[in-house]
């Protein structure tokens, strides 16, 4: 449901109402992204958000901090648009999480129909998987001043979008712009070269088609400031 052929506006929500994802929906932006890396959230939590999402039709994805296995299906089956991977260091987290998502002969996601995307077993399984087309987004985050491995075989295991996650970068180049806008060029250059689209949080970049512009607290906490 999500073109990232186009620029795109998301928010991070880290509160548990599902009234929060009503005013993202309506608000204009373009997805949102369920935290259960940094928020108070609980894993029923991100899947009752997600579910909501999904009876919207509005692309809800999740950002998890380890890929398990289990818990990735069960965001999948409430209705994850795609999976934000926070802190990947290697090719593999992103090629494993894609199989995670896929089912085979591309993954090894296991098949169940008893939940919405498959009407609760009503739907047929072929039309089901027919109806998978790309699959879930993958949205690999960068956040620390080097990599176990270079970014170009990162992006060579070809997730959806490379994110920079500026706020540990910044701390990982110990408060050093000028590391950190070395390190930012140099993951914008990776993700142009392998023409995958570049994400950020709240950086101002033109570079930057994939934007998380802030956070669901953030905006409450300016609104109440501001009243």
């Amino acid at each position: 449901m999500l073109n990232l052929g186009k620029p795109a506006r998301g928010l991070f929500v880290k509160l548990p109402s599902t009234e929060v994802i009503d005013l993202v929906a309506a608000s204009g932006f373009d997805f949102a992204v369920v935290d259960l890396e940094h928020s108070q959230l609980a894993d029923v939590d991100a899947f009752r958000l997600l579910r909501h999402a999904r009876t919207l039709e509005f692309p809800g994805l999740v950002r998890i901090a380890t890929a398990e296995r289990g818990l990735v299906t069960r965001l999948l089956e409430a209705g994850a648009a795609g999976i934000h991977l926070s802190t990947v260091h290697r090719a593999s987290e992103v090629t494993e999480l894609r199989k995670m998502c896929r089912y085979a002969p591309d993954g090894t996601r296991s098949v169940s129909l008893t939940h919405p995307g498959g009407a609760y077993g009503g739907r047929d399984l072929g039309d089901y998987l027919g109806a998978q087309g790309q699959g879930p987004i993958i949205v690999a985050q960068i956040e620390t001043e080097e990599t176990e491995e270079p970014l170009e075989q990162i992006v060579a295991a070809a997730p959806d979008v490379l994110f920079l996650g500026v706020t540990d970068l910044t701390v990982d180049c110990e408060l050093d712009p000028a590391r950190v806008q070395a390190r930012v060029d140099e993951v914008a250059e990776a993700a142009e070269a392998a023409r995958i689209p570049l994400g950020a949080f709240a950086l101002d970049d033109p570079r930057v088609t994939y934007a998380a512009v802030s956070t669901d607290l953030t905006l409450l906490r300016n609104a109440v400031l501001g009243a």
